[in-house]
């Protein structure tokens, strides 16, 4: 019975939720990468405020040779919207799910932060906007509507890791992510030599987007992924 976790378990990690939300997902191809990606994830987890996955494959990290791993020293944790001591000592208006910049992302305050103010109310998805308990339909909508905003809004912070490894101006294109880098190109190049070019693109990142970053984008789109139900299509 297959029942490990692995990296094609993507409709499960995507949609962990009661349908109200979604989460973002990376998809590293390498032992390098899920060492890079795994600092990216925590970005946007603190800059975005949600749940940020690096989708990994056990035979990426048990099996392969890696390039050396690399550490930036000059990196500093993107923490994201945090207000400080001094400001809410100074009036700031803080309400936990407040969205106050239109970026559908409310700032958020650290425990011990301030000896009497930014303490807030945490219970799922049943309060509204203040923090204050509720089960009313309205503000219930209201807080998922703006979770949905805030995908909307901050998609690029994600979605710019993706990209076209192979463009043969074919009608027809293959989408792939993760680990199955490794073996694509071997892939297209066997497909290729019977006479069958795909465009292909790699997908680094969920939510995906709706663009192709070719000009001429194919018409018959299909999707790769390493299990029998093909979690990557629905996705799509």
């Amino acid at each position: 019975m297959p029942t490990r976790t692995q990296q094609p378990d993507l409709l499960s990690s995507a949609y962990a939720s009661h349908g109200d939300t979604k989460h973002v997902l990376l998809f590293p191809a390498s032992p390098k990468e899920c060492f890079e990606m795994a600092a990216q994830a925590f970005d946007l987890a603190e800059r975005c405020k949600l749940s940020a996955g690096d989708e990994r494959s056990r035979s990426c990290m048990n099996d392969w040779l890696s390039e050396p791993l690399t550490w930036d020293d000059s990196y500093r944790p993107d923490r994201g919207k945090v207000l400080t001591s001094q400001q809410l000592e100074d009036g700031f208006q803080f309400f936990r799910y407040l969205d106050v910049d239109g970026d559908a992302i409310p700032y958020r305050t650290l425990p011990g932060t301030h000896p009497s103010k930014g303490a807030f109310f945490t219970r799922g998805s049943g309060h509204d906007r203040f923090g204050a308990y509720t089960e009313e339909g309205a503000k219930y909508q209201d807080n998922v509507d703006r979770l949905r905003r805030k995908f909307e809004h901050r998609r690029p912070a994600w979605c710019r890791t993706r990209s076209v490894e192979r463009s043969s101006g074919s009608s027809s294109g293959v989408l792939y992510f993760g680990t199955s880098a490794e073996v694509m190109p071997e892939a297209l190049d066997a497909l290729s030599a019977q006479g069958l070019d795909l465009d292909a693109l790699r997908l680094r990142a969920f939510p995906f987007t709706q663009q192709y970053t070719t000009s001429s984008p194919p018409t018959t789109p299909c999707s790769w992924s390493s299990n029998r139900d093909g979690h990557c299509a629905p996705c799509c």
